[in-house]
């Protein structure tokens, strides 16, 4: 069984707490895409800002095209292997995934663990607007994080629900230390009904990581009694819960110990996101050693081409933990956080996991 303890940094946690609450030096130079002083103030004093204006509309419309190529090529792929008898070509970006996963229940988490990242999510990622903004955060050596996601919420489905957590609990002990910004890009606008997300403001003031537990109903991810997070972070769930609606073109910047949750999905379309992170190159990934990040900026090293090629010639991290039984068409998730967390939940995630790791 997986220990709850968590273990104790090399930082201090005084010295932790400045790390995620103290606004560092600016930089002097106004860039194209910097957030005001009120904004990066606001990251760090309350653990979130939510950008309502910042992308351009063919930057995020570049990426929905991609997203129906991507889908449409697990369609085929699926077709082709009798998974499906429909390729569903009538529907679109709004519920084209949703009639595949109807008909082959798991296919939104096949789209999950493809991990393929295609040039309109590159552009996305390192858009020279946004890694302004993240020097703001974490100073000039700026590293894209191998952990990004696609996230896929269609309507009404359990398994798209991410319940409370902190980001940090998904990483190993050595990188508990490092800010690690997120910035959450809805695809469509993200709202109540749809599922965007929630955060306890002030919630990483504590600069500690909770007691999670693994995993939440039908899903590989950890979650965090309410209990706990009140206890341990010093929240008050009655008045610090807010919820943050997107419209699309705009982003929440959250950082890695703030407590967040996604809310269900209750509209008759699919809920698209990317998340991506960044880090200083030079601290640890907290990735288990399965991956590093890619240098996106830096100001010792210019950065004149940014090394796609090595960060996804490794695409599929968490190989060694995929079922032995099902192949391509596995549709369970697993990974090294399970052992991060006692398991007080089994399911048929978990099951994969404790398959592999006790073979």
């Amino acid at each position: 069984m997986a220990s709850t303890t968590v273990p104790i940094s090399s930082t201090s946690l005084s010295e932790r707490r400045k790390l995620f609450t103290e606004m560092p030096p600016q930089p002097l130079t106004v860039k194209p895409g910097h957030l005001t002083e009120e904004m990066v103030r606001q990251f760090f004093e309350e653990g979130f800002v939510i950008i309502e204006k910042y992308f351009l509309t063919e930057e995020l419309d570049a990426c929905r095209k991609a997203i129906d190529k991507l889908v449409d090529d697990l369609a085929q792929q699926m077709y082709k292997a009798g998974k499906v008898k429909h390729l569903y070509e009538e529907f679109g970006f709004a519920d084209r995934l949703t009639k595949l996963e109807e008909e082959f229940p798991g296919t939104t988490i096949l789209l999950h663990k493809k991990g393929v990242l295609p040039k309109a999510f590159q552009d996305l990622w390192s858009n020279e607007r946004l890694l302004n903004a993240i020097e703001q955060l974490i100073g000039p050596e700026i590293a894209g994080h191998p952990m990004w996601n696609l996230r896929t919420k269609v309507p009404q489905n359990l398994a798209t629900v991410v319940p409370w957590h902190q980001d940090a609990a998904y990483t190993d002990e050595d990188s508990y230390d490092v800010l690690v910004p997120t910035a959450w890009i809805p695809l469509v606008d993200a709202n109540f009904k749809n599922g965007c997300m929630q955060v306890v403001r002030k919630g990483h003031r504590s600069g500690k990581i909770a007691t999670h537990e693994c995993c939440a109903g039908p899903t590989w991810y950890v979650m965090l009694d309410e209990k706990e997070m009140e206890e341990t972070l010093g929240v008050n769930l009655q008045e610090d819960v807010v919820l943050c609606p997107v419209p699309y073109g705009g982003m929440l910047l959250i950082n890695n110990l703030i407590p967040h949750q996604s809310l269900s999905n209750f509209s008759n379309e699919i809920r698209w996101s990317l998340d991506f992170r960044w880090q200083n190159p030079e601290k640890p990934w907290g990735f288990y050693g399965l991956k590093e990040g890619v240098l996106m900026k830096s100001a010792k090293n210019s950065v004149t081409k940014i090394d796609w090629h090595s960060f996804t010639s490794n695409t599929k991290p968490l190989k060694n933990y995929a079922s032995k039984v099902e192949g391509e068409f596995d549709t369970t998730l697993a990974g090294p956080w399970m052992d991060r967390w006692e398991i007080t939940h089994k399911n048929r995630h978990t099951t994969t996991f404790q398959e592999n790791t006790t073979a």
